[in-house]
């Protein structure tokens, strides 16, 4: 536990202290996870993961993180608000909330966001390119020497503090726009070189890292197999066309996987690898001053 990294255990008395160069959010969902995973899993693994990322870009690279507390609003795909407690939230509500998470980052001072998704259902490209191309946001224009990105540092000065345009989802003075990443936490390193039979939902991906992280919380001996059913049209089935796969439908334990091979070891060294990988690039990511660094 690291109260300088970790929003979720930290105090306003430790925050306060340093420069952050990013924050990170961790997103997931509310579903049902196997018969043997919480129904917070895509949550807690994320947050796990973003934990263990940000520890990594501090002690290697002297990148300073804070990760917020997980969301667990997520996108359902039908027949899954069939089964009990499972919560499907609309684009627009998960919409709303990135929108109102950027609004107060930015005014706070925040120039690098980077959401970890844990929830393959999840998917914030469209929500990053409206926010991006809000007419409310200030843009910066390079061209006039604008676009610099500035660590956060908790000023309080009258530039870093300007009032927020009405309704708007930007904040600060000219040239204070927010990056905005995603990434999805188990396609950070190739899954096929640490498993032995990787699935989709609840399989032995998330199920040996969830052993890796928290172990109580695991109940192997309760698992289904993740039997599931494929799309009968061929290019459904390849992932040439794509459409939302019904749940229950699909499968009967709600996975797609089968757990049994699953171990902590495996999912020690994934998660070692994905948190890894985060580090990098949250190590590239902080080196942005200006919008046109991002390119070569």
């Amino acid at each position: 536990m690291n109260r300088e990294i970790d929003l979720s255990v930290s105090t306003y008395g430790v925050a306060r202290q340093f420069k952050y160069d990013v924050a990170i959010l961790p997103w997931g969902a509310t579903e049902p996870h196997n018969l043997h995973l919480p129904y917070m899993t895509d949550c807690i693994l994320s947050q796990a993961i973003a934990v263990d990322a940000a520890q990594r870009a501090l002690d290697r690279y002297g990148v300073r993180c804070m990760v917020l507390p997980p969301v667990m609003m997520g996108s359902q795909n039908p027949g899954q608000r069939d089964l009990p407690f499972c919560i499907h939230y609309h684009y627009e509500t998960q919409f709303a909330i990135l929108k109102d998470i950027v609004a107060s980052l930015t005014h706070q001072g925040m120039r690098r966001l980077l959401i970890i998704n844990g929830h393959g259902g999840n998917s914030f490209k469209q929500m990053i390119r409206d926010i991006t191309a809000s007419p409310l946001i200030p843009t910066p224009n390079p061209s006039r020497g604008e676009g610099s990105l500035d660590t956060f540092s908790n000023d309080t000065s009258e530039a870093n503090q300007a009032p927020l345009p009405s309704g708007g989802v930007g904040g600060g003075s000219v040239g204070g726009g927010l990056l905005l990443a995603s990434a999805e936490w188990f396609k950070m390193a190739p899954a096929r070189d640490y498993f032995d039979q990787p699935g989709d939902h609840a399989d032995e991906i998330e199920t040996s890292v969830m052993m890796h992280y928290h172990p109580e919380l695991v109940r192997l001996d309760e698992a289904g197999e993740g039997r599931s059913r494929q799309f009968a049209i061929p290019a459904l089935r390849e992932g040439k066309v794509w459409m939302p796969r019904h749940w229950t439908l699909v499968t009967e334990d709600t996975g797609i996987g089968n757990p049994a091979l699953s171990t902590a070891e495996k999912g020690r060294r994934f998660a070692d690898a994905c948190a890894d990988g985060f580090a990098e690039f949250l190590r590239d990511f902080a080196r942005i001053t200006n919008q046109t660094d991002l390119y070569e």
